[in-house]
């Protein structure tokens, strides 16, 4: 345990949002996706759902600002207008800690596509299905930092 640190994030995903950089992302993941076959290095957050992971690493990561789409859900596969309700409430964290930034759709495909050009997967234990978001790094600025 340490402060000023999210207790949901374990040593290996603290690990991975540190040692990413401004425009790498990061897919959190439901307990369907193919997160071991993808290809990106996979951090276990078994027990854990997508939302509360969401939170988690928003609390510390920024979005990226220097872009037009910084996070995206998976559409559902024949309904590309419905957003799943866990998309909705990802949407709404996105908006409470990290501020304007919509969410943008991807068909399923596309989706698995982005997700292995990732830096890495969270795979959680998530059960509602289409219960994934791909996030892109934003830049820390030098005030955001505490110094001791």
């Amino acid at each position: 345990m340490l402060k000023g640190i999210h207790p949901l994030l374990g040593p290996e995903l603290l690990h991975a949002i540190a040692t990413m950089g401004h425009g790498d992302e990061i897919v959190i993941a439901d307990g369907n996706f193919p997160s071991s076959t993808i290809g990106p290095p996979v951090v276990r957050a078994d027990g854990l759902g997508a939302v509360a992971v969401l939170e988690a690493i928003l609390a510390h990561m920024p979005l990226d600002q220097f872009v037009d789409e910084a996070a995206w859900y998976m559409q559902i596969v024949g309904d590309p207008i419905t957003v799943p309700e866990i998309c909705q409430e990802f949407g709404a964290m996105v908006q409470r800690l990290s501020g304007d930034f919509k969410l943008t759709s991807l068909e399923r495909f596309a989706f698995y596509e982005r997700a292995a050009n990732a830096a890495y997967i969270v795979a959680t234990t998530e059960l509602r299905i289409y219960g994934n978001i791909i996030l892109k790094k934003g830049v820390v600025y030098p005030e955001e930092v505490h110094r001791v």
